[in-house]
C-alpha cells in the first residue's frame, strides 16, 4: 500500500454546482495546472497530451450523482497514477478533496512539492468556482 494525504479546500458555493462546472475533462485545464501543460485532446475514452518529459494518457470518471471526480493518469514512460478526487457537501458548501499517493521511489522533496502544487491548484480551483 502506499502512504496516502488527503488536500482539500472549502468553497462557498453548493457542491452540485462545483462538481457541474468542473467534472468535464476539458475544465481540468482551467484549473489542474498538472494537466494542463499536456494540451489534453479527447482520443476514444481517454484523453492523451504531449508534455516536456513525454506523452499521457487519462482516464476520467464520467459523470455521476456523488461527485466523484477521479481520474487515472498514465505516462508513457511509467506506472499508472491513481488520483482520487470528490466534491461533497459541506452545508451550503463544498469540500472538494484529492488524495495524493506517494508514488514508489519518491523522495521527501518531491512529495513535498507534489502537495503545494496540489494546494495551489485547490486554491485556483476555489477562486474560479467562488467567482461562478
Amino acid at each position: 500500500m502506499l502512504p496516502a494525504i488527503v488536500l482539500s479546500v472549502t468553497i462557498a458555493r453548493s457542491w452540485r454546482e462545483v462538481y457541474e462546472a468542473f467534472w468535464r475533462p476539458e475544465a481540468f485545464a482551467r484549473w489542474a495546472s498538472g494537466l494542463s501543460e499536456f494540451a489534453l485532446r479527447e482520443d476514444g475514452d481517454s484523453w492523451v497530451g504531449e508534455g516536456a518529459d513525454g506523452g499521457i494518457r487519462v482516464f476520467f470518471t464520467p459523470h455521476n450523482d456523488y461527485g466523484v471526480m477521479d481520474h487515472r493518469v498514465i505516462p508513457d514512460s511509467g506506472t499508472p497514477v491513481e488520483v482520487p478526487l470528490r466534491v461533497i457537501a459541506n452545508r451550503e458548501g463544498a469540500e472538494v478533496q484529492l488524495t495524493l499517493f506517494r508514488q514508489p521511489g519518491m523522495d521527501d522533496e518531491t512529495f513535498a512539492r507534489d502537495r503545494r502544487w496540489i494546494r495551489k491548484d485547490l486554491a485556483t480551483l476555489k477562486v474560479l468556482a467562488e467567482r461562478g
